[in-house]
């Protein structure tokens, strides 16, 4: 079982992944939509302070005409005028203080026609005051300083107006001014929200702050601030900062406008929260669905992981459940329970294939095995069985002469005839490969087997007819008994073939098992093993038969052979080395030693001249790197291809036609002359030999050697002589015994012979003397 939510699943990771990209998603949002509620604030602050600006002008243009129309309302009043044109200093003092007190004037003066200072209010009877009155009196006379002008006294800044007295002709001026305070700072709070400070240049060039609406914190912090302030951190609030000069007279002044980020900041983080919150309620929403929905996958997908757990355990069985949907999991589910059906199928016909015969439709080898492995299991202490084993004759012929379509017919029927035989008995019949079947008799005693394979033997005497053609069959039948002849399977099936190959090669009946079977089958392994060591300890020696031109007498050509002079054993025959030698593939090393030995013999000044004939066996034919060895061994002793002739029989081309096609032409493109070795003996067609690019025939020994008592065999010659001279090749007999033969096949026109009448085969060295001779 998996789990709903275990990390390592996919199911886990695609969700895990999806919420990961959705929080991305918010977060990314979250943190655009934090800056862009900063940077519209800042934007919003902006246009406030632009605004305050205003606005704080507007104030100060309201305030002075305030200021003026009080002015005026004295400068009109009867009583004042009379003091002024009386020049009652005391009376225009009292006038003046009262006045001021009555509208809030924090100063009021009057001046003479010249901008003097004639008088000012009781509580500012200072000179300083006075002259610095009657400096700025010429600016506020003029009309532009009729809205008022700020002035700094005492590290305090003013707002003075001044409005002329006429009576009817300006007779002096009255002046009134109101401090810049709290008042209108705390208007500007009030209408904006915009905290306001007013900051005054004092004579330590310092700056106080005289008027401000901030906390004591957030104004320390902008007191201490060096130069020009656009933003302030109190520790609880961030403030934008737009500064006003001020066009003071007496000093330096300047409104700084001061708003908070967080304030106007704080309605949009509402909505921040709200959007967290949404975001928050959206991320736990789909981590929800999407577990959900994990559930629906993961369910299914459980499903196909149990059926696929079951598949590799080879259990074909048990049908996927029903998922219950129509989507693409459901089609995938429907798919691969189609795939389990065929491929349970498939594996139904591969164990088919694997333990039965496709051709026969018996039981093979393994399966044979298997079944003999479990008669020995069952069979009851003292109970006997029998394998029996038997190998048809010729039916490579078969196979050559008629076709493969022909032998497989032919098996079949053999396969029917064992069935027959075997009836009503208790074993099986199976077919082990190639032209070899085999018989279970369990339990049987080495009588019962004996009559059995001497039953199976006469059936295969019969002449069998298959597709309108009559052929006779024997086969070499081997008998092994268990517990007797082998104590395993194994071995039991084993020696069943060493009796039945000793039966195939003494050309007799059914053969029981025989422990002095398996000393010739030691012999001949420790002779191969011995033949490998052969070639490297120099046991190999090179022999030569002589080839004689009939037209001349002279000898130009040879055939050469291989002997061995084992250590021990003496001079072995070819016979008891060359097959085996053949069936194990060393025949291609022994091809190159007999190669090579000849070439440095041809190297040799006293064999200029001399052409020496290779045999080559089917797998030197079919050995793709031939040609070229060949052509090392050539170019390594300075050889020419044309001083040798490559003899091939007629079996080792048709083994694999066309391969052998294909290096023959290779090796006649490099000069090699090739000679058809035992022609007669094989079963090529001449339309095929004509085809190969072969220089000579070379009649089979047996036609030679029968020439003398048969008829068909002399026949056979003159027709081979013809049929090679019309060909364009030329004849090479072997087998030449006496000098009656020799004659004959003179006056046949023979071109070459070779025999014992001419000699023997020889050692290269005796040779040489003989050609010398």
């Amino acid at each position: 079982m998996i789990p709903a939510f275990d990390r390592r699943s996919l199911i886990t990771r695609l969700v895990g992944l999806s919420l990961l990209l959705l929080l991305f998603v918010q977060l990314v949002g979250f943190f655009v939509v934090r800056d862009s509620i900063a940077r519209n604030a800042r934007m919003q602050i902006a246009h406030e302070f632009d605004t305050g600006e205003k606005v704080w002008l507007r104030l100060l243009d309201q305030n002075a005409e305030k200021l003026r129309q009080s002015a005026a309302l004295l400068a009109a009043d009867y009583g004042f005028r009379s003091a002024v044109s009386s020049d009652d200093l005391e009376t225009i003092g009292s006038a003046l203080d009262n006045h001021g007190q009555r509208i809030g004037a924090a100063m009021t003066a009057l001046l003479d026609t010249q901008l003097k200072v004639r008088a000012v209010s009781a509580d500012d009877t200072g000179q300083g005051l006075a002259d610095r009155l009657a400096r700025l009196a010429p600016s506020l006379a003029e009309p532009a300083g009729n809205g008022g002008r700020i002035v700094v006294y005492e590290g305090r800044p003013y707002q003075l107006v001044m409005v002329p007295m006429r009576a009817p002709l300006v007779v002096g001026w009255v002046l009134m001014g109101f401090p810049v305070g709290a008042p209108l700072a705390q208007e500007m709070q009030r209408l904006l929200d915009i905290r306001l400070v007013l900051q005054v240049r004092q004579a330590d060039g310092q700056l106080a702050a005289p008027v401000s609406t901030l906390a004591p914190q957030a104004l320390q912090r902008l007191q201490q601030a060096q130069g020009p302030v656009e933003e302030i951190e109190t520790g609880d609030a961030t403030l934008l900062v737009r500064a006003i000069e001020l066009n003071a007279a007496g000093g330096e002044a300047r409104v700084l406008l001061l708003r908070s980020v967080d304030d106007v900041v704080a309605p949009y983080r509402q909505l921040q929260i709200l959007l967290a919150g949404i975001t928050a309620g959206g991320l736990l929403l789909f981590a929800i669905g999407s577990g959900l929905m994990a559930r629906q996958l993961a369910t299914p997908l459980r499903s196909l992981l149990a059926a696929t757990q079951r598949l590799s355990r080879g259990d074909y069985s048990v049908p996927l459940e029903d998922v219950g949907r129509q989507d693409e999991i459901g089609k995938l589910a429907q798919s691969f329970d189609r795939m389990r059906v065929d491929i349970a199928a498939q594996q139904a016909e591969i164990r088919h294939l694997a333990y039965w015969d496709r051709l026969t439709g018996l039981p093979n080898r393994e399966n044979f095995r298997e079944s003999v492995q479990q008669a020995m299991a069952r069979s009851a202490e003292g109970r006997e069985l029998a394998v029996i084993t038997l190998d048809l004759d010729r039916f490579k012929h078969v196979n050559d002469v008629l076709g493969y379509a022909f032998g497989d017919q032919l098996l079949k029927t053999v396969a029917g005839k064992l069935s027959d035989v075997m009836g009503e008995t208790a074993g099986e019949v199976a077919r082990l490969g190639g032209n070899e079947f085999a018989l279970l008799l369990a339990p049987a005693t080495p009588q019962q087997a004996a009559e059995l394979a001497a039953r199976v033997a006469q059936s295969l005497e019969q002449p069998l007819a298959i597709a309108e053609q009559t052929v006779d069959l024997s086969a070499g039948i081997g008998i092994a008994c268990w517990p007797a002849d082998a104590p395993d399977v194994d071995t039991l099936l084993s020696r069943s073939e060493i009796a039945m190959y000793v039966a195939k090669r003494k050309l007799e009946g059914p053969l029981r098992y025989d422990p002095a079977f398996d000393s010739a089958s030691t012999q001949t392994l420790s002779l191969l093993t011995e033949l490998r060591r052969a070639v490297d300890q120099g046991e190999l020696r090179l022999y030569l038969q002589p080839k004689v031109t009939l037209a001349d007498g002279v000898t130009h050509a040879a055939e050469a052979l291989v002997r061995w002079e084992h250590p021990q054993r003496g001079l072995v025959p070819p016979m008891q080395f060359i097959p085996f030698a053949e069936q194990t593939g060393y025949i291609r090393q022994l091809t190159l030693w007999m190669f090579e030995e000849a070439a440095r013999l041809l190297a040799t000044p006293a064999a200029a001249g001399l052409r020496i004939s290779v045999n080559l066996s089917t797998r030197d034919l079919l050995d793709l790197e031939l040609s070229t060895r060949l052509a090392q061994l050539l170019q390594t002793h300075g050889v020419q291809a044309t001083a040798f002739c490559l003899e091939i029989t007629e079996s080792a081309i048709m083994d694999d036609p066309q391969r052998a096609e294909a290096m023959l032409n290779r090796l006649s493109d490099q000069g090699y002359k090739l000679s058809i070795d035992d022609f007669g003996t094989g079963y090529s067609s001449l339309a095929y030999l004509k085809r190969l690019p072969v220089d000579e025939l070379k009649i089979d020994k047996s036609f030679v050697m029968g020439m003398e008592t048969d008829a068909d065999d002399a026949t056979i010659v003159r027709s081979t002589i013809d049929l090679a001279h019309n060909l364009g090749l030329s004849v090479v007999a072997e087998g030449v015994e006496n000098a009656a033969i020799l004659e004959r096949l003179r006056a046949l026109g023979c071109d070459e012979v070779q025999g014992y009448h001419i000699s023997r085969p020889m050692p290269a060295s005796a040779f040489m003397e003989w050609l010398k001779k």
